[in-house]
Parts: structure tokens; sequence; C-alpha cells
């Protein structure tokens, strides 16, 4: 009988045990995006249980109390504490718009906060791509301190971060990590090839990037990281129109079956009829992306974008036409052509706490073909002919990246080390044409003849090998250092005979360099840290600059040291922040023209210059539903040593270097009217010299624009006033020995929308 009742008991106690364990699974997802968290720390309250989601945002977790909520919490996402029910729960984490709390990846290729990384690095969030609805990317780059990326129209630009407005080879553009184009083959118009519609976020590192990414990256970096699979079935079809002509059409479509997730996504955007003749352009981007879970601790992403684009290329106006407004064009039959096609298989293995590993292989096939309209010259003595050229610059790419990293068990330190590969076989051909002229002027028609001008192949192979090391010697001290190596080399061969024009002969040239950087971070506490950092980048010559038009290749790397100390402070209760930049950049062996005794010219690495400015963006939300952002750059280029065609310019500002660029915007999300919001944005671009010999000023611009949009149940509309006052300006303005070129800006233009988001239902 007592062994009867203390088995009775036993049965008891362990049924009691059991129904007294709580149990609780779910996903966490992002809201904007609907694509999983990984990594997200979930938290028993009360309970001192815990666990992280895996690769596809869910969790489960156990404990033998009875907590009445959970706690989540993940970098760059407001934290949410949610009841336990026991039932399956989706969280959805807003992206926190705190700066100290945000989340990159630019600075090392893995998720890490802002506040941990010595560098100026800037993101731009999937909100504020959303908002601001942008028809070409200057319209929310340009938001960013320290950037001005210039509107050249119909997507065509150029750069200008800790540089002046140019077109040479100092900026690297990547997407998620990897370089769109090849090292040696700079194109300022590389942007052309970026997906808008498949965009995340974008992060913007502002000078040397070039121990983790390589050459070119002086100026800056700018990572484009594109959106994952959603983990329920989404899609979205959104149609915009202007009253200048542009019309575009996006789409996408995501979802995850089981473990694998596809999202595509794309645009078509049109113009016709735009304010200057001969300026319409079509453009064709697509992005499919698949990310496929291979287990918990692996996942392999693949993706694929295509880009189909051609527009008309018009050159910019003279002062008389421009201040007269008088748009019409010399040109009839420019244009430029772009089709490129990037790959990328990435994959990723986390082998415990400690270890991770990821390894990428990229293909790209890329072909720009040009009628340029600055090739055009006209025949002296006949002033019905000119004589120009048809180019195509192309080349196909192979490679990897290899990167993993090892956390120690001391002072929070982590190892760092890549490979990389990049083996590019590139070729350009251009053709000689007669031009015909009318006697207005007007370029009317040509034909293209048997004469080749330049035709070439190039065998580019660029390896590298990188490692960065971080430690915390002390809680609130972090030290960071890297060292990268990278060799290119060049094999050019000429199909022609060599000479002034058609190019070198064949020639086998190599480059190496080492680009280290070291830099710390400093906690003081409440909100308050500071950073300084040392890096060195450099810049191979173009196959351009080396080849194309010199009968001797001479040139070697430029090499820029760049000095900065930083900070930033959260104030107001985290309600606002400030984040201050300040550098000194040193430029050696730039390349330039310089002429000769016998009045030719020849690229030489000759020149020195000085570049130091500060940068800062102040953010702002006195109330919830309001938020202020100023972001600003003051900056001085200069030469210091500087001899081009035969003119000395020491000592002088750089041509087109504006002293002061700022972008303020103020944002209103009103409580009483949900999914309403109303921006409005001032862009100041200040005066600089037109040329190098400082003769004459550009006064610079400010213009104003304005936004509206409105979210319910999945529709939206918005309307975007872009030049509100209708101002009179140039993006850029240059002066040379045939006088003055300025590219207009658009007059006042409306662009409106509307948007549908179809989502599954949520459960």
């Amino acid at each position: 009988m007592q062994r009867y009742l203390l088995c009775i008991l036993c049965i008891m106690v362990l049924g009691f045990s059991a129904s007294a364990q709580t149990t609780q699974g779910g996903r966490v997802i992002d809201a904007l995006t609907k694509e999983p968290l990984e990594g997200v720390s979930v938290q028993l309250i009360n309970a001192r249980t815990g666990t992280i989601t895996g690769t596809s945002g869910s969790f489960s977790i156990s404990s033998d109390s009875t907590p009445d909520s959970l706690f989540i919490f993940h970098l760059g996402y407001q934290a949410q504490k949610l009841p336990v029910t026991g039932k399956e729960a989706l969280v959805k984490l807003q992206p926190s718009e705190s700066q100290l709390n945000q989340v990159i990846v630019s600075a090392s290729r893995e998720a890490q906060l802002r506040t941990d990384v010595p560098v100026a690095i800037s993101s731009i969030s999937t909100q504020v791509i959303s908002d601001t609805k942008p028809a070409s990317l200057e319209q929310v780059l340009n938001k960013v301190s320290g950037v001005y990326m210039v509107n050249l129209g119909n997507e065509q630009h150029t750069m200008a971060i800790r540089q002046p407005i140019g077109y040479k080879s100092l900026f690297l553009y990547l997407e998620d990590g990897i370089p769109i184009r090849t090292t040696g083959d700079f194109n300022h118009n590389a942007l052309i090839e970026i997906n808008m519609a498949a965009l995340k976020t974008i992060e913007v590192i502002r000078g040397p990037a070039s121990s983790l990414y390589g050459s070119e990256a002086i100026g800056g970096a700018v990572n484009f990281i594109t959106q994952a699979p959603t983990q329920q079935p989404t899609a979205r079809l959104q149609l915009e129109t202007s009253n200048r002509g542009y019309r575009r059409t996006d789409f996408s479509a995501s979802g995850t079956a089981g473990k694998l997730g596809i999202r595509a996504s794309g645009y078509y955007a049109v113009q016709r009829n735009g304010i200057i003749s001969h300026s319409d352009f079509d453009k064709l981007a697509l992005t499919l992306r698949t990310d496929y879970r291979i287990s918990d601790k692996s996942k392999l992403i693949t993706s694929a974008t295509l880009v189909d684009y051609k527009t008309d290329q018009t050159g910019g106006l003279d002062s008389t036409r421009f201040y007269e407004q008088e748009y019409s064009s010399l040109h009839t039959f420019t244009y430029r052509k772009v089709n490129a096609l990037r790959v990328r298989s990435t994959l990723e293995h986390q082998w415990n706490t400690q270890h991770h590993t990821q390894l990428t292989l990229f293909f790209r096939n890329n072909a720009i073909g040009q009628n340029p309209f600055y090739a055009i010259k006209n025949v002296a003595g006949n002033p019905m002919k000119a004589r120009g050229e048809l180019n195509k610059d192309s080349f196909r790419s192979y490679g990897l990246v290899a990167q993993h990293s090892k956390s120690f068990d001391f002072l929070q330190a982590r190892l760092i080390g890549g490979l990389s590969a990049d083996y590019s076989p590139a070729a350009y051909q251009a053709h000689f044409i007669d031009i015909d002229r009318d006697e207005t002027g007007v370029y009317t028609g040509y034909t293209r003849t048997d004469s080749l001008l330049t035709d070439y192949n190039v065998q580019l192979l660029n390896t590298a090998a990188y490692a960065q090391f971080e430690i915390n010697p002390t809680e609130k001290l972090k030290l960071v250092t890297a060292l990268r190596y990278d060799r290119l080399d060049y094999h050019f061969d000429n199909k022609l005979a060599p000479g002034a024009y058609t190019g070198a002969p064949d020639e086998r040239n190599g480059f190496k360099s080492f680009s280290p950087k070291l830099g710390l971070t400093y906690d003081f506490g409440k909100g308050i840290g500071g950073y300084a950092n040392y890096s060195v980048g450099f810049a191979p010559p173009q196959i351009t600059e080396l080849y194309r038009g010199v009968q001797v290749p001479s040139l070697k790397p430029s090499y820029y040291t760049n000095y900065e100390v930083g900070g930033w402070l959260s104030f107001a209760q985290h309600r606002g922040y400030l984040d201050v930049s300040a550098y000194q950049l040193i430029g050696k062996d730039e390349i330039i023209s310089v002429r000769l005794p016998d009045g030719a010219y020849q690229n030489q690495n000759a020149g020195r210059t000085r570049h130091y400015g500060v940068e800062y963006t102040l953010k702002y939300a006195p109330v919830e539903s309001i938020t202020f952002r100023l972001s600003g750059t003051n900056a001085c280029h200069s030469f210091i040593d500087f001899v081009e065609r035969g003119t000395t310019y020491n000592d002088n500002e750089m041509a087109t270097a504006p002293r002061f660029i700022g972008n303020t915007e103020l944002t209103w999300k009103p409580r009483l009217v949900q999914g309403l919001r109303l921006g409005l944005e001032w862009q100041h671009l200040g005066r600089y010299y037109m040329d190098a010999a400082n003769t004459e000023k550009y006064g610079g611009y400010d213009l104003l624009n304005a936004r509206a949009g409105y979210s319910f149940r999945g529709f939206e509309i918005w309307l975007n006033a872009l030049n509100l006052s209708d101002t009179l300006y140039a993006t850029t303005v240059d002066k040379n020995a045939y006088g003055k070129s300025y590219r207009q800006g658009n007059p006042r233009t409306f662009h409106l929308g509307i948007g549908y988001r179809f989502a599954a239902e949520e459960k």
C-alpha cells in the first residue's frame, strides 16, 4: 500500500512539473522589409532563460517557471516586450531611429554597431529610401554629410566625397560588398548599373577604405545592400509619372517555402520629351535573389542583376544658352548604352560562437557602347563637317572573396582575414566617323568608316590578402588595425600599330601596394564617444590612362594619406544625436596631363593635393511625430604641387570644389492621421572656382524639395515636388579653353506615384 501511494505521489509531482514547463516559439522579422532576422536575442523575463534566432528568424525557448512575457532585442531595432501565450508568435521589429544603435556591415563585411567602428560611415535606412521615393540615387545619397552626387541627367552622374566634383577613379561602388566593376576600368557613371528597386539600405564610408576593399576607395566607398526574401509571401507594384516626361514602373515579389526564400524585383523607367531636346532614355533593371538555409549554421545567398540601359547623350550649355534657358541640343544621334550582368553566390557558415566564414564567387559581363558628344571635333576650314567616334568598352570578370573571422576569449578580441582574386579580360574598340553639320551648327548625322582609332585587349588580374584585428584593452577603449596587400597585373595587347593615338605597344605592367589602417574608438559613457583613424589608400592607373594615346606606359599608382578624428553625442533622452568627423587627406603622385617640350601632352604622376574639412549630422525629434535632420560639410581642396599643361597651380583651390555642402530635412508623421507623411528638404551647394587658375566662380545654388505620402491598407500614394521654387541652377559648371559648360538642373518637377503592397496573412 505504501509503495502504491508513493508511485501516485511521484506521478503527481512529475505531472505538475510537466504542466509548469513553459515553451514559446515563433519567428522574428523586419517590420518594413518582412525579411527574417538572424541572431535576435529572445529572453523569458524572470526565468533567466534566453536564446537567439536562427537563419530563418525562428526561435524556441522553454522554462520550468511560468514567465508572463518575452523580451526581444536586436542591434539596430527597437526592443519589444510581448506576452507569453504558448502559441507561435510572429514578432515584427521596427528599425531604431537612434544613431547610436545603428548597425552597419561595410566596415568589416560583418554586422556591428556603428559606435564600434573608427571610420566616418553613414547608413541610409530602408525607411528613408521608402519615404524619399528617389527617381535617381542622388536624391537619397545627397542626404549624407560629405557627399555630393552630381546629377548629369537620366541617372548619369559623377561623385564628390572628400574630393572636388570630378571624373577620376577615386570612389568604389559595391553591391553586397562586391565591387560592381573591375579595378582598372572605372566609369564615373557606374551607378547606372544599380537596381534601385532591389535596395534595402545604402552605406557610405567616407575616406580611404582600401585596407578592406582595395584600390579606388579613396574619397569613399558606397555599398548598396539588397533586400533578402521575405518570410511571408509579399508582392508590390507601383507606378510613377512626372510633368517632365518621366515614367516608371516598379515591381517585387517575394516569399519563403521551407528552406528556400526567393525575391524578384525590378523597374522599367523611360524619359520622353524632357526640357532638353535629344534627352530621352530607357532603363530596365532586374534582380533575382535566393536565400537557401542549408542548416541553422549555414546559408547560401545567390543573386543575379541585369541592367539594360540606353540614353540620348548631350553636353552642357554655354553661359548664354544656360541663363536664357534655351535648352535645344546641337546633337541628334549621340548616345550611351550600358548592358550589365552580375551574378554572385555567397556561402556563410557559423562554425560556432567564435568562428564565422564567408565565401563569395562572382561573375560580371559588362559593356558600355557610346557615340559620345565629347569626342566630336569640328573640321578646320569646313563648317559643315566634323569628326567623332563610336566606341565600346567591355569586360568579363571571374572572381572570389573568402573571409574568416575568429573571436577570442580575451579582451573581446577578433581577427578577420581574407583573400580575393578578380580576373577580368577587357577590350576596347573605337571606330572613326564622319559627321555632317547644318548651317546652324547642329550635328545632323554621321557615316561610319573602316578606320579604327583604337583596338586592344587587356588581361587584368587583381589578387589581394587582408587582415583586420580588433581588441578592447579596456571596457571603453577599442583598437582596430588592418593591413591589405594588393597586386594588379595588366597584360596589354594592342591590335593596331602603336602610335600617339592608337596606344602603346604590347606591354606587361604590374602594380603592388600595402594599405594600412589604424583606428580607435572610446566610449565616454552616457551616449558620448569618439574615434581616431589613420589610413592609406591608393588608386592604380586606369587602362585608358596607362595605354590609350600613350606610346610608353610609365605611370604608377597615386597614394592618399588620411588622418581623421570624430565623435558622437546622444542627447535629450536619445531623441537627438550629433555625429562629427574632421579629416585631412593628402594625395601624391596624382595622374595629370603634362605638356612636353615638343608641345605634346602626356599623362604623368606629377601632382600633390590637400583636402581637409569637417562633416556633421544633427538629428533631433522634439516629439515622436516630428524629425529634424541637418547634414553638412565644410571643406577646402587645394593644390600643393601641381603643374598642368605648362601652368603652375600651387596653393590654388581645385576646380569645382565647393567649400560648403548642406542638406536639411524636416519630416512630420502626425499621430492623428496614421500613414501620412510630410517632408520638406533644403539642398545647398556652395560657390566654387570653375577652373584650376581660380579666375571665376560659380555661385552655387539652393533647392527646396517637398514630399508627401499616404499609406492605407497596402495602398500608397505620394507626390514629390522637386525644385519647388523653380530655381535656375547647374549641377556642375566647368571652364576650359573653349569656354564654360553648364550642366543644367531640372526646373520645378512633380512626381506622382501610386503603389500597392500585397502581403499574405501573417500567422
